[in-house]
């Protein structure tokens, strides 16, 4: 049996292409909705057209009224996101990782064009639902589709961190790339073209990736459960780029079976139990994890970036939205820090230095928007937006959907994947929600909200959340196993990092010993 070649590439490149082809353009056009919408939002052509939303030219009277429909209007898209999610539950192990990252992404595109031709203000309610759909079955799909394609060979656990937190890079390259076409669409005076075309362009990232979806690999775990065991040989074989027969396939196939076999004997119900294994204490974390990624209060800044800059902090349009655009540059810069940084340093230190780091940041913001009419505290303020969104990036982007896939223990590891999935949905509607409602009624204030919740999330990371480091998944399972309440994770994780640096030591000496290497090492 010979290779098969996918677009040409085997081995890391085949790896490579999975990343640039698709999971690419996928969470780029996840980061490019964030952001999209927030920056139309001051539009004249686009408040003439639905001016239920209109809060710029609102009088204090219909105020309140306008900013409760803008929030509920922009949140629809993270409802259907909720649904979208939670439906690969089914559909994944029904149709397989390709197809439904074909269909959904399909899903987002008709979603995307009803958006872009709205006329009429049900028709925009509408294509807000249809997009959310899309975009929240491929995001909770293309993370479990691109680790399939990494089996552990290629992808040791000592590079896991990094390998996922690329995802977050192209979500921050996405957020920036909405806002710079909502900018040089700004100048399209008095035509609807101006916020149309921003608004159908995420056609072509979707495009993309339903295109080469198509002559990519399947997961091979979901062929070899589905009994395609020469399909997955050849997956296997495309990927590690070895003979489809050979010893290294019929180990990883064996692997695959003995995994497959255990996950099999749980279902989405034992995510509600505890047990030795503590699966729903992993579960909580994980979905906990999920909420303080949109709790710390970044989609307040993603989506309403603009209106930030242009109502709350006075800045001319043309400004406003240049900074709001330069703004969304952080995200990258800060996912290529937590790429370098992740698998040195760790989750908990990243997570607890990065929620501190932005409850500073929102007290900042808090007292320096309280001050309308003193320039040099309007300066403050955007520098500190702007340190806000590197900061989340480093921390909480990427790390959550990290962590939530390193605490899902295997037999229930995709009903973990999509209520994780499904929770930073929910707090993004949130957000979206009450945001130009929270701005509407105590306007600066609304930042210190913020500012304690990240200051509560730091002794909830301390206290509850164990370093999961170079673990590999079987070494987390021991973690929980040696578990007997909640605060226990993180001292039992400390506690086998100092047992395998002390093997590691005496190992060490071992190697530099001739005398008696075998007794030391017994010892």
């Amino acid at each position: 049996m010979a290779i098969k070649p996918y677009l040409g590439f085997r081995g890391n490149a085949l790896l490579r292409a999975a990343v640039m082809l698709v999971v690419c353009p996928t969470f780029t056009c996840y980061g490019y909705n964030m952001s999209v919408a927030g920056g139309l939002l001051t539009l004249n052509s686009f408040n003439t057209q639905f001016p239920q939303m209109d809060t710029i030219h609102s009088s204090k009277a219909n105020q309140l009224e306008r900013s409760q429909i803008q929030g509920t209007v922009i949140a629809l898209y993270t409802v259907g996101g909720i649904f979208g999610a939670l439906s690969c539950i089914y559909l994944g192990d029904l149709l397989g990782r390709r197809k439904v990252i074909f269909f959904t992404n399909l899903v987002a595109i008709i979603g995307a064009v009803l958006m872009a031709t709205s006329f009429d203000f049900a028709q925009f309610i509408v294509a807000r639902l249809v997009l959310g759909l899309g975009t929240g079955g491929y995001v909770a799909t293309v993370p479990i589709w691109q680790a399939s394609l990494h089996p552990a060979e290629i992808s040791p656990s000592h590079k896991r961190g990094s390998n996922v937190v690329t995802d977050g890079i192209f979500v921050g390259v996405g957020v920036t790339l909405a806002l710079w076409i909502d900018l040089g669409f700004y100048f399209v005076k008095n035509n609807s073209v101006s916020w149309r075309f921003p608004l159908v362009f995420q056609v072509v990232l979707s495009l993309t990736a339903m295109v080469f979806i198509s002559f990519l690999p399947e997961s091979p775990r979901w062929l070899l459960k589905h009994g395609r065991e020469e399909e997955t040989r050849e997956v296997l074989a495309a990927l590690l780029d070895v003979e489809p027969d050979s010893d290294e396939i019929n180990g990883s196939i064996q692997d695959m079976e003995a995994s497959l076999a255990k996950a099999g004997s749980g279902s989405w119900r034992d995510m509600f139990t505890m047990g030795e294994q503590r699966l729903f204490h992993r579960a909580y974390l994980a979905a906990t994890g999920q909420m303080f990624q949109q709790m710390c209060g970044v989609n307040l800044i993603t989506y309403y970036a603009t209106t930030i800059f242009q109502k709350y902090l006075g800045l001319d349009p043309v400004k406003a939205r240049i900074l709001a655009a330069a703004m969304g540059l952080m995200q990258p810069f800060g996912g290529f820090l937590a790429f370098y940084t992740i698998d040195r340093l760790g989750r908990r230190p990243l997570m607890l230095w990065s929620a501190g780091a932005m409850s500073i940041c929102m007290a900042i913001l808090a007292g320096t928007t309280s001050q309308h009419n003193n320039s040099g505290a309007l300066v403050v303020a955007v520098i500190f937006l702007y340190i806000f969104q590197f900061i989340f990036t480093v921390g909480y982007s990427g790390l959550t959907f990290l962590y939530a896939a390193e605490m899902a223990p295997l037999q229930i590891r995709a009903a973990v994947s999509a209520v994780s999935t499904a929770t930073v949905w929910t707090f993004n509607f949130l957000l979206a929600q009450i945001t130009p409602v929270g701005f509407s009624t105590i306007e600066n204030r609304y930042y210190i909200i913020f500012a304690v919740i990240n200051a509560a999330i730091v002794p909830s990371v301390y206290f509850f959340f164990p370093e999961t480091k170079g673990r590999s998944l079987e070494e987390i399972d021991e973690i929980f196993a040696q578990s007997k309440s909640i605060f226990d994770p993180p001292r039992v994780a400390r506690a086998m990092l100092r047992v395998d640096g002390q093997a590691q030591f005496e190992r060490g000496v071992d190697a530099a010993s001739t005398d008696e290497p075998v007794e030391k090492t017994k010892a």
